[in-house]
């Protein structure tokens, strides 16, 4: 005799699925954009300043702009890079902004991320200064 699933019993199972679905996928679906705020913020407080704090080793002073943390600068006797591997971009696929000497940080530098919507000076900017 052969033995297969009746039509009932496909249908509990796809029922089932749904009713997982319907549960799991709403607790999902912001969760992308909060890992790709973290992830800027790791990227803006800990990876990136360390490649700049290593090229202000090198050429006692913060680069005039990221890409000297991968390309040697016209003065870069002491240049011992590159400080990154790959085109500082945020996690929306822009270029981070950095400004040296920085307004906010006049000790140092501004670095931070325009965030989702693309425009600096908006509340969902992700900055290396006070919030």
């Amino acid at each position: 005799m052969k033995k297969a699933f009746t039509l009932i019993e496909l249908m509990l199972v796809v029922i089932i699925i749904g009713i997982l679905s319907a549960m799991v996928v709403p607790r999902l679906a912001g969760r992308s954009e909060q890992a790709r705020i973290q992830a800027a913020k790791t990227d803006i407080n800990s990876s990136m300043p360390l490649a700049l704090d290593l090229y202000e080793m090198d050429m006692g002073n913060y680069p005039e702009s990221l890409d000297y943390l991968r390309n040697r600068p016209s003065s870069g006797d002491s240049w011992r890079g590159p400080y990154l591997k790959k085109k500082p971009m945020d996690p929306w696929n822009k270029p981070y902004l950095y400004k040296a000497p920085g307004e906010h940080n006049q000790d140092g530098y501004d670095l931070f991320s325009s965030g989702k919507d693309g425009q600096p000076g908006t509340a969902d900017d992700i900055v290396n200064w006070g919030e």
